[in-house]
């Protein structure tokens, strides 16, 4: 327990300390007015008080994310906390943080866009197409998942859930953001954080009676099936550490912020929370099955959720398992489309005040999704882990890239980068699902990949300085 507390503890402190000096390194400016209040358009470009957006922000990064997650997680044992804490602050808090502000700099543009402007044109067209389709594959999985949950709750046809599902996500991807996702995304918000509270208060009770018992740090990877540490820990937790999900999310609060100060309590703030609910739910799964053969003997995570939570919070934990898994996938389906509809409409210059033209792009999107949900689905989600870190790795460099250009401090950026590099190149050549090669050989070639980018990068820095002293001789 004095493992998991202290990880708690590291977690809020880094929100205080790196969180102000990652705030102060990216800078702002509330003379500056903001694109939700310069732009506003009734729409998308929405000024809202930073608590809502907070909320906001962090159930579209959330979702089942630091739960599913974490329990997969927790199959590796307490080192699964390490990478939650230090994984969180150094990398997805400052990943998040990043793509919000840059966005915001930007008018609220789109990440394609913010990848293209740094990493060049090529780069930003795989975006858009990168981009797109995982957003399609989020909101798509996000359908049928809870259809089926609600399927099997209810006994009513799987086919009608999934009507009425879709149904809601065209009324939340067309809206104004204030209409659905500003009235109902900061009560699930705020009901996501109950839960996880009320899961904290119980585990704590249950170590203290002697109920629960949590391991304290070990090293030791005790998955069952022997995936290894490096790299499957870091593409298993995702959410809770860092996703590249989050950089296609942050766009839209970043049109709806009223200052540039209140970035760091949305951006790095909600990252950090988000960080917390997924150290809860992996150290609640350790603690109430005992080891990781008993959770993986449990069965899918949707069904610990469900186990866990009647369990330790009786009646109320049935209501808020039903949250956990079904309305929060849903909230994050709906803003994966949303965002799909915002990126498409940046890279071909649609503009988005009239319903007509909303409806132009949501319509063929939910085409694609609804076609989907009738295919195997499983096969292609297989792949979304490593899709989903290579996004952020992706951006990461983009961050990095845009700290040089305003001439700032880019190894907050570079640092997790390079070990993010590692991971999805290590993951896609290793994994059963990619190459399937000697996982020796892959680490060293992940390694040397990383070791590449990084030299690219140095080089641009050698003719960032350049053009300074460049420029400094003519004046």
């Amino acid at each position: 327990m004095i493992t998991f507390l202290a990880c708690v503890a590291i977690l809020v402190l880094g929100y205080f300390t790196y969180g102000t000096y990652v705030s102060r390194v990216v800078g702002f400016d509330d003379s500056i007015q903001t694109p939700a209040n310069r732009l506003e358009d009734g729409v998308d470009y929405m000024p809202m008080p930073w608590h809502k957006v907070f909320l906001i922000q962090f159930l579209n990064i959330a979702g089942t994310g630091p739960i599913f997650g974490a329990i997969s997680g927790a199959l590796f044992g307490p080192v699964a906390f390490l990478w939650i804490t230090f994984g969180c602050i150094f990398a997805g808090a400052v990943h998040d943080h990043l793509s919000g502000v840059i966005s915001m700099k930007h008018d609220g543009t789109s990440i394609p866009e913010i990848v293209g402007m740094y990493l060049g044109k090529n780069m930003k067209t795989v975006m858009v197409a990168f981009s797109i389709v995982l957003l399609i594959l989020v909101g798509t999985v996000f359908i049928t998942s809870p259809a089926g949950l609600l399927t099997s709750m209810t006994g009513i046809n799987k086919n009608i859930w999934l009507v009425l599902i879709i149904i809601y996500y065209i009324v939340a991807t067309v809206l104004p953001v204030d209409k659905v996702i500003g009235k109902l995304y900061p009560i699930f918000g705020a009901a996501l954080l109950l839960m996880a509270a009320g899961l904290f208060g119980a585990m704590m009770i249950g170590q203290f009676n002697g109920s629960m018992h949590m391991a304290e740090l070990s090293l030791t990877n005790m998955h069952p099936a022997g995936d290894a540490i490096f790299p499957f820990l870091f593409t298993t937790i995702a959410c809770g550490a860092i996703s590249g999900f989050h950089a296609t999310q942050s766009p839209m609060m970043a049109r709806c912020i009223n200052r540039e100060s209140e970035t760091r309590r949305v951006f790095f703030g909600s990252m950090i929370v988000e960080g917390i609910v997924a150290l809860i739910w992996c150290a609640v799964t350790i603690a109430f099955f005992g080891d990781s053969v008993s959770i993986a003997a449990a069965g899918e995570p949707a069904q610990i959720v469900n186990t866990i939570s009647r369990a330790l919070l009786g009646p109320a934990g049935a209501i808020l398992a039903v949250l956990g898994v079904v309305a929060c996938p849903i909230t994050s389906g709906d803003t994966a489309f949303r965002s799909a509809r915002l990126t498409i409409a940046d890279a071909f210059k649609i503009k988005q005040d009239g319903l007509k033209n909303r409806f132009m792009l949501a319509i063929p999107l939910f085409a694609v999704g609804v076609a989907l949900t009738q295919i195997d689905f499983n096969v292609i989600w297989r792949y979304f882990a490593w899709s989903n870190q290579t996004l952020a790795m992706i951006f990461l460099w983009t961050g990095a890239a845009y700290l040089l250009v305003n001439k700032k401090n880019y190894w907050i950026a570079v640092v997790p980068a390079i070990f993010m590099s590692y991971v999805s190149v290590a993951y896609i050549l290793q994994a059963k699902i990619g190459l399937n090669l000697n996982p020796t050989l892959s680490n060293i070639v992940a390694v040397i990949a990383s070791i590449a980018f990084l030299f690219v990068f140095m080089m641009r820095v050698k003719k960032e300085k350049s053009k300074i002293e460049t420029t400094e001789k003519v004046s």
